[in-house]
């Protein structure tokens, strides 16, 4: 059964590594093994979850960096054991997505921080990291949208439309605790801006 912090599970984490090859996903996975290969061993770059919708994904999520637990999973996921992914499942489903209409990437595609706290991506992280975006896109024929999901994401605005003129931008508050939880009208405001997003995929 699909819920949060579900890969928090060592049996449920298990599956979904199985399934990192399925058609679906199989080209996203060989990216990321690629992008790993490039980077070296050093780069802790999760895959993208299987769950999600891989190659007939409409709607991207790029977010800032990969949390503690997706380097620890294994996983770019809204099923991972943290607050935020709890937030991005919850509102996601609120808001009337199918997940298989959607993908998870962020704009510095490995993880930055210590061995048990991110920092704050910088605009050298941000260069470094878009790099790649471009070669992701490129294997999401079916994408319309891309939702830049917090400010270090929306830096890289101009980029994205410069590689992918023919996708609609948006631009959405991050689903951290720090902004979904501090006050109930800042979770309605993501949700308000994430239904935009789903009328828009409506109206193809």
């Amino acid at each position: 059964m699909d819920k949060p912090k579900l890969l928090g599970n060592a049996a449920a984490l298990e599956q979904r590594l199985s399934q990192i090859n399925e058609p679906h996903i199989v080209p996203v996975t060989a990216f990321i093994e690629r992008l790993r290969e490039r980077m070296g061993p050093q780069a802790a770059i999760p895959f993208i979850d299987p769950w999600d919708g891989g190659v007939e994904a409409e709607v991207l999520f790029l977010l800032e960096a990969p949390g503690p637990k997706a380097r620890n999973s294994g996983f770019v996921s809204m099923n991972n054991p943290d607050e935020t992914a709890k937030n991005f499942f919850e509102i996601c489903h609120e808001a009337g997505f199918d997940r298989k209409q959607t993908i998870t990437w962020n704009t510095v595609p490995w993880y930055i921080g210590s061995g048990t706290k991110i920092r704050p991506a910088n605009s050298a992280d941000i260069a470094a990291g878009i790099d790649s975006l471009g070669e992701l896109l490129h294997l999401l024929p079916k994408l319309k949208a891309i939702v830049l999901v917090g400010l270090k994401a929306q830096k890289a605005e101009r980029h994205v439309r410069e590689i992918a003129p023919y996708l609609q931008v948006f631009f959405s508050p991050h689903p951290s605790p720090m902004f979904v939880n501090r006050k109930p009208e800042n979770r309605e405001i993501l949700l308000s801006r994430w239904r935009d997003v789903r009328d828009f995929l409506a109206g193809f």
